[in-house]
């Protein structure tokens, strides 16, 4: 049997112990699990939850405290890095916002699908880099969602200045007086902006959470 197969019985037996070095060992011998298919001295510790995930997207934010016992939870969230999810999801919401403002710029016409893949981007980014599981990374990848439409929107506006006076895009971007940028967005606000706000917001927050995988408890 091989060393997984042998944890599989080890983590859910009253003899187990933790060796810094070595893992769960026998408390019986101090050392790790030799047997064949069957341990003589196997005693099930009931207090021990069979953790079994059978489904290959995992566990969502709203399962995990449902169906996984606290200390892995906790091993869960020492996994966690808010500041490199944060780091990946703004880097995404940039690159949504520029694709968002070149697109509307060349088609003349803003896309839904656009809010939909920026918020999605920037969730995924939070997940990949987050790892979190706490309702801060959602939360996070909400707004930061948000905040690269409207950037998206403003570059979209730098856009059509530059078309319309003749200028270079950067040389635009540059020169323009950013104090009267909220005042342009008001005036290019339509309904149609607060239905693609909130397919980003939602987007955003749902993906931003870690989905906790067979794999990912076995590796704990």
């Amino acid at each position: 049997m091989t060393r997984e197969e042998h944890l599989q019985f080890c983590k859910k037996c009253l003899n187990r112990k933790m060796d810094i070095n070595l893992g769960f060992v026998c408390s019986m011998t101090s050392q790790q699990a030799n047997f064949e298919m069957e341990c003589p001295d196997y005693s099930l510790d009931s207090a021990v939850k069979d953790i079994s995930i059978n489904r290959e997207d995992g566990l969502q934010r709203e399962e995990i405290a449902l169906k996984l016992p606290l200390d892995v939870i906790e091993k869960l969230r020492m996994e966690q890095n808010l500041l490199m999810g944060v780091i990946a999801a703004l880097g995404v919401g940039l690159v949504g916002a520029v694709l968002w403002g070149a697109i509307t710029v060349v088609t003349e016409f803003q896309i839904g699908i656009m809010a939909v893949a920026v918020g999605a981007g920037v969730g995924f980014g939070m997940q990949m880099f987050g790892k979190g599981i706490d309702q801060l990374f959602g939360v996070l990848g909400a707004v930061i969602a948000l905040f690269s439409c409207v950037l998206g929107n403003v570059f979209s506006i730098v856009g059509f200045i530059a078309n319309a006076e003749g200028l270079e895009y950067m040389e635009t971007l540059m020169m323009i007086d950013f104090n009267y940028m909220p005042a342009l967005l008001a005036e290019t606000f339509s309904l149609m902006d607060l239905l693609f706000y909130g397919f980003a917001l939602y987007e955003g927050y749902k993906f931003s959470f870690r989905q906790v995988t067979q794999q990912d408890l076995a590796g704990l």
